[in-house]
Order: structure tokens, then C-alpha cells, then sequence
């Protein structure tokens, strides 16, 4: 019986068949090759034009040899020729800063998946994508979120495209793998990137911090400024001042023993004293905080503030700042939450 090769000298071979030939030629002598790196569809490929080998005569194997072995010869410079590649070259001669963004960006893509730098992305961000794309291609991106995550995200969206989004998910049943890939590749690259941004607190925090170390008169004056010129700016730094006008409204009276330990006695006694004899919401706040404590401590205070008499403005500023210092700090250590009063009128309305 005579064996017939599928592929002889008189063929003509594809470069595809021949990269096939020489994968076969170098498993078989037992060496060992990175496919998984190669994308998929590449792979995928690969392994049709394995399959349609059979018997190669040995005159094809050894020009196809020769050819490989000639092109890499000619190879003057080899580059990683990938992004990934690339960054893991040049990272240690970049800006650090730099290598560890990049480094992210190469973490979260791998094998051609963007999907998980959108998967990662806030949940707003998410819903603009929702409301800006086609809604094929939000029912594809909906699919990719975790279920809690998703949740949230149909909650955020308009009812009648959520809707619709959610219908789309029923057809989504035969896409291709590789057309979510490229879905997911076009999201990151209109949505994956977050802008770097110069401040890490938003304006009204960052004014707010400012003047709420700033005197009275000069945070009246700013804010009167504001108030005339942005109306809605000038009210949300309001409601991000805290002074000590703002204990009594906003902070719980069982949070205030603790937000008072760490202060000095005679720097509270000076505080309250100043509170006392100034207008009703310096005196409504004073009166807060010897509501909050023990009778026999609140009896103690009164009588100190008392005996110290009309307090100088300064001091009565540094005293009183000392204690809505002490109150942030608890609040930006999470130990304490402010109440929000917008939402205590709209409880109230309710």
C-alpha cells in the first residue's frame, strides 16, 4: 500500500501553513511555546491549519525550514511587539509614577480582555455608557457587570431605556465571543480611561476646608461674594463649612462626648462661654453641648464660663475652632456622621 502526503513539493503553501508546519516541527522536538499569549481567534487558527495536515513529504518540511531559518536571520532588531511587552521593557526607565499606571493598564488586559477596566469603572461611569450607547451594546455591557453591580446600574438608568436594555439581553444568546471581545476593547478605549485629576477633593470641599480655618468675618464676606456671582456654588460650600454654628443642627448629641475627650477643658469652658453670649445659633450650639454631657459636667462648665467672663473674639474663634476641629476629625475618621440637612427636610416634608 502505497502513503500518499497531503502536502508535497508541487503545492503551494500559505505563510499560515507554513507557521503551522514549523509549531509542529518544534513541538515535536520537544520544545515549549507561549500560544496562550497569541490571541485567541490566532489560536484558534492555528489549530484549523494543524488539523488539516496529514503527511508532509520531507523535500516541503525542509524548505519550509530553510525559509524560517532565513527570515530570522534577516531579523536585524526584536521588539516586544505588543503593548504589554513593551511597558514591561521600559518600565524601570520611566517616571515611576508613570511605570505604575501603565503597569494597572497591563494588569487589567490580558489576552485581549478590556472587559474587567470596564467592569471596575463607578457606577455612574457605567451609566453613562448606558445612556449614551446603542442599546445592543448595553445589553452586552449589563451582561459583563456582577449581578449586585448590575442592579445598581438598572436602577440608575431612565425606565424606558432600561427597559429596552433589558429586552436586548434576551438576543444576546449567539453573540461570538470575539464580538464582546471587541465591544469590550471599544468601551475601554471611549470609557476605560480615567482622567488624572490635579485636586483629589472637588472644589466646594477644598474651599470648604479653607474657610472653615478662616475668620468669621472673612468666610461671611467670601461666601456673601459667591452668593452673588454663583448662587448653587456658593450654597454647597455652605454646606460644606462646619463651624460651631453647625453643632447643634448637624451633629447627634450622643456623639458629642467623644468628640469633646480629646479637647482641653479650659479651651471647651472658653468656647461655650463665648457661645453663650453670642447670637442664637452660637448659643443654640453651646446649649447643645452641655445638653449632651452629664448634668454635673454641664453645671461645672456653666459656672467656669461665668467666672471667665466676656471672651476676646480671637480667643473665642481659636476656642471654638479647636472643638469643630476635633468634631471633622471624627468625621473624616468615619467614627462620626454629620446629618445632612437637606435630607432632614426632606424627611420633614415626608
Amino acid at each position: 500500500m502505497e502513503f500518499q502526503p497531503s502536502i508535497s513539493g508541487g503545492d503551494t503553501l500559505t505563510r499560515r501553513r507554513k507557521a503551522a508546519m514549523i509549531v509542529q516541527m518544534m513541538i515535536s522536538d520537544g520544545g515549549s511555546l507561549s500560544l496562550s499569549e497569541l490571541p485567541e481567534s490566532l489560536q484558534e487558527a492555528l489549530a484549523g491549519e494543524l488539523g488539516a495536515i496529514r503527511l508532509v513529504d520531507r523535500n516541503t518540511v525542509t524548505a519550509v525550514a530553510e525559509e524560517f531559518a532565513s527570515e530570522l536571520e534577516a531579523i536585524g532588531l526584536s521588539a516586544p511587539g505588543n503593548r504589554d511587552g513593551a511597558i514591561m521593557a521600559i518600565a524601570d526607565h520611566l517616571s515611576p509614577p508613570l511605570a505604575q499606571r501603565l503597569r494597572a493598564q497591563t494588569a487589567a488586559v490580558r489576552n485581549g480582555d478590556h472587559w474587567p477596566s470596564i467592569v471596575n469603572l463607578p457606577v455612574e461611569r457605567i451609566v453613562s455608557i448606558m445612556t449614551a450607547e446603542s442599546i445592543e451594546v448595553c445589553a452586552v455591557a449589563l451582561s459583563k457587570l456582577p449581578v449586585a453591580k448590575a442592579a445598581e446600574v438598572l436602577q440608575k438608568t431612565p425606565g424606558e431605556r432600561a427597559r429596552r436594555i433589558t429586552f436586548a439581553m434576551s438576543q444576546t444568546a449567539d453573540i461570538t465571543p470575539d464580538a464582546v471581545r471587541r465591544i469590550g476593547a471599544a468601551l475601554a478605549q471611549d470609557y476605560g480611561r480615567i482622567n488624572e485629576l490635579a485636586f483629589e477633593k472637588a472644589p466646594v470641599q477644598r474651599l470648604g476646608a479653607i474657610l472653615n480655618s478662616t475668620a468669621t468675618d472673612t468666610r461671611e464676606d467670601v461666601l456673601e461674594g459667591l452668593g452673588a456671582t454663583d448662587p448653587d456654588f456658593a450654597s454647597d460650600v455652605r454646606k460644606a463649612i462646619f463651624t460651631f454654628k453647625d453643632i447643634a443642627p448637624r451633629v447627634k448629641p450622643t456623639d458629642i462626648p467623644n468628640c469633646i475627650r480629646s479637647v482641653d477643658g479650659a479651651v471647651l469652658t472658653t468656647a461655650v462661654a463665648a457661645g453663650l453670649a453670642g447670637d442664637e445659633p452660637l448659643v443654640k450650639s453651646a446649649e447643645f453641648i452641655l445638653g449632651s454631657v452629664s448634668q454635673r459636667m454641664a453645671t461645672q462648665i456653666r459656672e467656669d464660663a461665668a467666672e471667665l467672663g466676656k471672651v476676646k473674639k480671637d480667643d473665642a474663634e481659636k476656642a471654638m475652632a479647636e472643638i469643630t476641629a476635633a468634631i471633622r476629625e471624627m468625621v473624616d475618621g468615619g467614627i462620626i456622621k454629620l446629618i445632612d440637612p437637606d435630607e432632614e427636610q426632606d424627611d420633614e416634608a415626608a
